[in-house]
């Protein structure tokens, strides 16, 4: 008898999974490594805002095509350098830490109260910094640059402008960019570049959200070069503070005829199926999760589970761990909340479905996408 998850196979690309970077984790808490980076014309810096990366002007209109490549808004370390505030350097490093100053000069409590640089790692011969400008005054929902000049943009009355002004590096990269999320992003970007875009975009949803010592309620700053953030009461032994990560099964389930479930929740849009999923409950393993769950949406038990893969999904803190499994059963049994409808389909009936539109199938950055087109052999 032909076992439905014995050619089954760990999922070969997953687009926000990456592993091209070298994070270089020791170097994160040398107070001087940002400092040096930017200074460094090899370094490339990118822009990230609550999530959003900047794209090239002009791109944001191409994700909507399947064969589009777009790529992100790269700017030269020494460029960026000329936005942090830096310090006197007649300043004595004993006083650096009362100040707000580290040992490299810059003023690191101005620093982060308009932008905090993360440092991603480097890989083949570059280091990559993220500028993360959510806290930016700059940064408040910045007009489409289609619609309006750069004056528009960013000046409420633009002839209260000097003349002699010139608009900052940063003024010009916001006005001449789009902004984009990881969904739009990622299938459309090289592997290594929607790597850093993920990296980049969920600490910046971090740092946008945790802006408080969860402990005491305390003011934070970004430390280990934008990786944690540290409690500033020092009656709270200044704790370091780092990002959680929620863990989710995401399960694409078969039965003997090797037809695969899927179903339409009731958060979705009319048409919109997809495989199983739900966060782990405290105290619980994976395969519990992952039987857990759709025992509650769907009614089926499942036997054997096989590992697939795993990819963060930064929306804005899961981590998304695969699996296929087997069904004991066939007969299904909704929970008429969550889960509005589910069927078993054959690989015919799952094409049909797509042709008509009676079916629509998760998009090309979710690792569910990629989840069916492993049961169905080849990418729809």
């Amino acid at each position: 008898m032909f076992a439905p998850l014995a050619l089954t196979q760990v999922l070969p690309f997953l687009p926000l999974a990456q592993d091209d970077v070298d994070y270089q984790v020791n170097r994160r808490d040398d107070p001087g490594l940002i400092a040096s980076l930017l200074a460094d014309d090899s370094t490339r810096v990118m822009l990230v805002r609550s999530g959003k990366v900047a794209i090239p002007q002009g791109q944001g209109k191409l994700v909507d095509y399947d064969v589009a490549k777009i790529r992100l808004t790269m700017l030269a370390g020494s460029y960026v350098r000329d936005l942090i505030p830096e310090s006197s350097s007649q300043r004595q490093t004993s006083k650096a830490s009362s100040t707000g100053l580290d040992t490299t000069g810059l003023d690191t409590t101005r620093l982060d109260s308009q932008c905090i640089p993360i440092f991603l790692g480097s890989h083949a011969g570059h280091s990559y910094i993220a500028l993360d400008i959510s806290r930016s005054a700059m940064a408040a929902e910045v007009p489409n640059p289609r619609h309006g000049s750069v004056d528009d943009d960013f000046f409420a009355d633009a002839s209260s402008r000097s003349s002699s002004a010139r608009p900052s590096i940063l003024e010009l990269a916001q006005s001449r960019c789009d902004w984009v999320g990881l969904r739009e992003f990622a299938p459309h970007a090289s592997k290594l570049e929607a790597g850093l875009a993920t990296t980049a975009a969920t600490l910046s949803m971090w740092h946008r959200a945790a802006h408080y010592c969860p402990h005491c309620g305390a003011a934070t700053t970004s430390v280990f070069s934008g990786w944690a953030q540290r409690c500033q009461n020092a009656a709270d032994d200044n704790r370091t503070i780092f990002p959680r990560i929620e863990p989710a099964v995401i399960t694409a389930i078969v039965d003997a005829q090797d037809r695969l479930l899927l179903q339409h929740n009731s958060a979705w849009k009319s048409g919109f199926y997809s495989v199983t999923a739900g966060f782990v409950e405290a105290g619980e393993n994976l395969e519990h999760a992952a039987r857990r769950e759709a025992y509650e949406e769907t009614g089926i038990e499942i036997s054997d589970l096989t590992y697939t893969g795993s990819q963060p999904w930064p929306f804005p803190s899961s981590l998304m761990v695969s699996f296929k499994g087997y069904a004991r059963d066939t007969s299904i049994h909704v929970d008429g909340v969550e889960t509005q409808s589910a069927r078993w389909v054959s690989r015919d009936e799952f094409i049909r479905a797509l042709t008509t539109g009676e079916m629509q199938a998760p998009g090309k950055a979710t690792i569910a996408r990629y989840m069916i087109e492993e049961w169905y052999g080849m990418p729809f």
